[in-house]
């Protein structure tokens, strides 16, 4: 069980519920136009990928620029974000 919480393939799993979610909110508002909006939710699910994407570079043992790379999206992501959030 220690080895599972330390492969960079569950991140993947939880990678691939965050992209289904994604599609099942983005569905149902397409076809009801309820819920929420897939265009302000992308910015904030974007800085959520981007630092899902950084642990798995961290425990795959990647270079440190794709982790820094990763952080530094996230960080763009959460900046548009806010800006979008912003009133």
């Amino acid at each position: 069980m220690d080895e599972l919480y330390r492969s960079p393939h569950l991140v993947d799993a939880i990678l691939a519920i965050v992209a289904l979610e994604f599609a099942v909110i983005a569905w149902i508002w397409r076809r009801t136009h309820r819920g929420i909006n897939p265009r302000a939710l992308l910015t904030n699910l974007l800085a959520g990928v981007f630092l899902l994407l950084a642990l798995r570079c961290a425990l795959a043992d990647a270079p440190w620029f794709w982790l820094a790379g990763c952080l530094a999206a996230s960080g763009v992501a959460n900046a548009a974000d806010l800006k979008q959030r912003w009133r």
